[in-house]
């Protein structure tokens, strides 16, 4: 496989992004004997949007940044993952990933009946199909629905992530696992010059619709899986993604403890008390937490060694939603579902805010997050648009700044 140059070489944008990124500049405290920086990373989730993902996390590996511990939801859960097993965590991982984007069609994502692509792109498109047209692919979805709860049935995205996964070694959590316990080689704190330990840890989100529970893997497996070290991770990011609708809901069968009252494991973990049950169906978990910023918080008020930082998709409330129609309040109510509580984090917190990096790829009319028909020329230009927002971003973050913020707080 090889990387499409137009995401490179030929990238005469993205180069003149490169030549802009700061120079020895100070992001963390913690550094290995190479130079390279380390943070958290948070990634926000929103479909083909995720494609920015990409653009952010390759700049910053461009100013010498590495992630010690991941998370993301949905789309921010592919790119997640694709970080978290591509490498050992010093790696740059992001021209592995391009290179994985240049070899695959998005549009077979969507393997559901062969009509699917064909409607999806329609509606996304310019024209204005006829009211027959409409009305004759909707009853055809609706049908599609009432069986299978969603039009996609989400296995080739599943297959796919499972072979990019084992491609680099990665069939397990028990094999991520050790990937991810092989540290960098000699960690310190730059500030006080001792060396460190570190913990990465690994953060996707999922929602849990049989039980209400904001499911958070593989910290969680274990609830849902008898043997969680032999489950390939790509079933975590299959729960992640499950678009409501769009992608029928990840589904897990043979549930440890069926039919059991009062578990410790389901109590301890997910506030659940009542009868375990045997099968448990996922929806995205952008509907519970779409940009979970709040997961590798430390509530104990410290100053951070390492700031976490965030990248989001989508818009952060700079306009109200239009509530008079039944189409716009069910959009307000999903929408106030799937930020609310990222949203009350950061109204507590609102340092947070300054380690945050806003996309906005929601507002460029250019991009669809359901539009897995993108043109390569639409990807790349998505993938400059992470890029540039990163380079602004690593302009304006100010790490002593940042920490001074923390002290005072």
């Amino acid at each position: 496989m090889t990387i499409d140059p137009r995401f490179t070489e030929k990238n005469k944008k993205l180069l003149q992004l490169i030549d802009e990124i700061p120079k020895n500049k100070q992001y963390s405290d913690i550094q290995d004997a190479k130079g390279n920086q380390y943070v958290d990373l948070v990634q926000e989730g929103g479909g083909v949007l995720g494609i920015a993902l990409v653009g952010y996390t390759y700049i910053l590996e461009k100013a010498g940044i590495r992630f010690m511990s991941l998370a993301g939801t949905s789309a921010g859960a592919i790119n997640t993952m694709m970080m978290a097993s591509l490498g050992e965590i010093q790696d740059k991982k992001s021209e592995k990933i391009l290179e994985i984007l240049s070899n695959k069609d998005l549009s077979e994502f969507m393997d559901g009946a062969k009509f699917i692509p064909k409607v999806v792109k329609r509606l996304l498109g310019k024209s204005n199909p006829s009211l027959l047209w409409k009305l004759w692919y909707g009853f055809r979805i609706f049908k599609i629905l009432m069986k299978r709860l969603g039009i996609n049935p989400g296995d080739e995205f599943e297959k796919w992530v499972s072979s990019v996964l084992a491609e680099n070694g990665i069939k397990t959590l028990d094999d991520l696992y050790i990937l991810r316990a092989k540290l960098p080689i000699d960690l310190k704190n730059t500030d006080t010059g001792k060396p460190v330990e570190m913990e990465p840890k690994l953060a996707i989100i999922t929602s849990d619709i049989t039980t209400n529970t904001k499911t958070v893997f593989p910290y969680m497996a274990s609830l849902y899986w008898d043997e969680p070290l032999k489950v390939s991770p790509a079933k975590l990011v299959r729960a992640s993604m499950s678009i409501p609708y769009f992608f029928e809901p990840f589904e897990i069968q043979n549930i440890p403890n069926a039919g059991k009252d009062n578990q410790t494991l389901w109590k301890d973990n997910a506030g659940y008390a009542g009868p375990v049950p045997p099968t448990v169906k996922f929806v995205d978990g952008g509907m519970l937490s779409n940009f979970p910023i709040n997961v590798f918080h430390r509530k104990d008020g410290s100053v951070p060694r390492m700031p976490t930082f965030g990248v989001r998709l989508s818009t952060y409330r700079k306009t109200y939603n239009e509530t008079n129609s039944l189409m716009g309040i069910s959009s307000s109510m999903i929408s106030t579902m799937r930020q609310i509580h990222d949203y009350d984090f950061l109204l507590k917190n609102p340092d947070y805010k300054k380690l945050i990096c806003s996309i906005n790829a929601d507002k460029d009319p250019r991009f669809h997050w359901l539009d897995f028909n993108m043109s390569r020329e639409l990807q790349i230009e998505l993938f400059n648009l992470g890029a540039e927002r990163a380079v602004q971003f690593l302009k304006d973050f100010n790490w002593k700044e940042y920490k001074a913020l923390r002290k005072g707080k």
